[in-house]
């Protein structure tokens, strides 16, 4: 059995010892486990991570989506580093490929026009494309360019409020919400950016860089330093700096593609194939 997610996990490791079932069980984390217990609200959700500490070491195997998510895991369930094995999610980059070449169909990524600023994800709390709208709006005192946020969320109504606050038109900046196809997106995209404030390992980066797309992230707790390699692939900003963000944006943009990183050479470490394989040997699984 393969869990993930922390109620998941502690239900199953608990399930296994209850039912003394020979079920080999291994959980996964996907994100910090210290910094969701420090936002955790409710008995249930502070009872669940109390747990951890007595349950995971009962598992037959742990791992976690990044070095830094293993450190934190390992750290918080008081268990050796070792213990936490690293596997990054995987990611289908011939289906990635296939995808990106498709028409998008937006009219801001049909030809050579203003260059256009993508981002991804739940328009929630931890991505802070508060920050982002922010940045972007300073960057284009100097600099012509359009941003787009896809997905969705519960700040939809304050995000749209703070771009028409600082002068922004839907000329300007357009949240589409959910899309089918955001690699057709990508890849015709000038510039990714991730603006969160933490991750556990943020697909929508690698995503962009399989699409060869540049890409400037904040260097938030974790994921985002560990991919780019300390900034080898693309630039790393403190979390929360506007000022630090719209100089980012600004100086990629300015650079000629032929002169930034081939991003997606870096991506082909999260083929999805070495995941497979990492998840069958942990799972104890001969592979067919």
């Amino acid at each position: 059995m393969l869990s993930a997610m922390g109620h998941a996990n502690v239900v199953a490791v608990m399930a296994a010892k209850l039912s003394r079932t020979s079920t080999r069980v291994v959980v996964s984390e996907r994100t910090t486990v210290s910094g969701a217990y420090q936002n955790a609200t409710g008995l249930s959700a502070k009872l669940t991570f109390r747990l951890m500490r007595s349950l995971y070491p009962n598992a037959d195997g742990i791992c976690s989506v990044s070095k830094a998510v293993a450190l934190d895991l390992a750290e918080f369930v008081n268990l050796p580093s070792d213990k936490v094995e690293v596997i990054y999610n995987p990611f289908n980059l011939q289906l990635i490929e296939r995808k990106a070449v498709a028409d998008c169909g937006h009219p801001w990524l049909s030809g050579e026009g203003c260059p256009v600023i993508i981002a991804i994800g739940r328009l929630n709390e931890a991505k802070d494309f508060h920050i982002l709208i922010s940045a972007f709006a300073k960057m284009r005192r100097s600099r012509a360019a359009r941003l787009l946020i896809l997905g969705e969320g519960e700040l939809r109504s304050s995000l749209e409020a703070l771009a028409s606050a600082i002068g922004l038109t839907p000329d300007d900046v357009q949240m589409p919400g959910f899309v089918d196809n955001p690699f057709a997106y990508l890849s015709r995209s000038a510039l990714f950016v991730l603006s969160s404030r933490r991750e556990g390992l943020p697909g929508a980066l690698i995503e962009a860089m399989a699409c060869g797309t540049p890409v400037v992230s904040t260097d938030c707790r974790s994921g985002p330093d560990e991919i780019l390699e300390g900034g080898r692939w693309g630039r790393l900003v403190p979390v929360g700096d506007v000022d630090a963000l719209a100089k980012a944006m600004t100086e990629v943009l300015d650079t000629p593609r032929d002169q930034l990183p081939d991003v997606r050479a870096r991506a082909r470490d999260f083929e999805q194939e070495r995941a497979v394989d990492a998840y069958l040997r942990l799972l104890g699984v001969q592979a067919a």
